[in-house]
C-alpha cells in the first residue's frame, strides 16, 4: 500500500528532525512525506531542507498563515495546503505532527490493520509523553480515539469524510463521520509514540473556550456537552477547564457558529454518544 504523510509545521525546529528521522528509519517506507513550514521563525524550514536534499520522497512547502497558535484550525489548514501539492495516487494519508517519534515498525502495522479488514477507515496508535525517565501514556482520551497527532486514513475513507474540518474538534469529527458512513476505527496500543511536545504547549489564551464551541459545532447537546466536559476536565485535573468548556459551549449557542456536521449527522453521533456512555455504566 502506497503512504503518504503530510507534516504541518510551526517553529519545531526542535523536535523535527527527530521525527523525520524516525520516519526514514520505518521498515515499511512511506511513498512521499511532505512537510508544511507555516510561518515559522526558528531553523524548521533549514532542518527541513537538509532532509529534502538527502531523500527524494520528503518535500517541503512554505506558507503564511495566521500568526494565532489556535488549536484545530491552524494546523489543518497547512495540512490542506501540503494536501495539494500531492496527487491522488496514496492508499494512505496520514497527517503526523512534528514532534513525535514513531516506533520503526509503524507504518507496517498500520498497512497490516488496513490489510486486515476493508472496513477500517482509520487507523493508529497512541501518544507517550515523558514523566521522569519513562514515557507513559499520554491519558487524555479514550482507548477508541486516534488523536490527532498521528491519524491514519483510508483514502476512500478519507474521501467520504470530505476531508479533514479547519476547525476544534476535526480530530473528533472525522471519527464521528467515518462511523456514520460505515467505517470502522482500529487502535494498536501496542504503538507508543513518543509525543515531544505537551498538547496545547502553544496554544493561546483564547484558545480555553474553544472545546465548548468544538462541542457545540458536534452537535452535541447540552446535556453530552456537561459529561464530555466532565471527563475531558477530569483527564485533565483541572476543574476551571470544566467551567471554561460549558461557557464556551453557551457562548458558541448563543452566537451560531457554523456547524461541523449536518444535522443528519448530528442525531446519529448524539445516538451513538448516548450508546457508548451506556455501554459504560452497564
Amino acid at each position: 500500500m502506497k503512504i503518504y504523510i503530510v507534516i504541518p509545521a510551526h517553529n519545531e525546529a526542535k523536535f523535527i528532525g527527530a521525527t523525520l528521522q524516525s520516519l526514514i528509519d520505518q521498515t515499511y517506507q512511506a511513498y512521499k512525506i511532505v512537510v508544511i513550514d507555516d510561518q515559522s521563525n526558528d531553523d524548521t524550514a533549514k532542518l527541513v531542507s537538509g532532509y529534502t536534499q538527502k531523500h527524494p520522497f520528503i518535500s517541503l512547502v512554505s506558507i503564511t498563515s495566521s500568526k494565532a497558535h489556535l488549536p484545530g484550525s491552524k494546523v489543518i489548514r497547512a495540512f490542506t495546503e501540503g494536501l495539494k501539492t500531492l496527487d491522488e495516487e496514496y492508499d494512505i494519508l496520514c497527517k503526523f505532527d512534528a514532534d513525535l517519534i514513531f516506533p520503526e515498525n509503524y507504518l507496517k502495522q498500520l498497512v497490516h490493520h488496513f490489510n486486515s479488514s476493508s472496513e477500517i477507515g482509520m487507523a493508529g496508535g497512541f501518544c507517550t509523553i515523558k514523566n521522569g525517565n519513562e514515557w507513559k501514556l499520554e491519558n487524555l482520551t479514550s482507548k477508541d480515539h486516534i488523536r490527532g497527532a498521528l491519524k491514519a486514513y483510508r483514502k476512500e475513507c478519507f474521501k467520504a469524510i470530505g476531508g479533514l474540518k479547519p476547525a476544534m474538534g476535526w480530530d473528533t469529527a472525522d471519527e464521528l463521520l467515518a462511523a456514520y458512513h460505515g467505517w470502522k476505527i482500529q487502535t494498536d496500543e501496542s504503538l507508543l509514540v513518543k509525543h515531544l511536545k505537551p498538547t496545547g504547549a502553544t496554544y493561546n489564551k483564547a484558545s480555553k473556550y474553544k472545546q465548548g464551541e468544538a462541542f457545540y459545532k458536534l452537535r452535541y447537546g447540552f446535556i453530552i456537552t456537561l459529561i464530555a466536559s466532565a471527563k475531558l476536565a477530569y483527564l485533565k485535573k483541572d476543574f476551571n477547564l470544566f467551567k471554561d468548556y460549558i461557557s464556551g459551549y453557551i457562548k458558541a449557542s448563543k452566537q451560531k457558529p457554523s456547524y461541523l456536521l449536518t444535522e443528519e449527522e448530528g442525531t446519529f453521533v448524539r445516538k451513538l454518544r448516548w450508546s457508548k456512555m451506556l455501554k459504560k455504566v452497564l
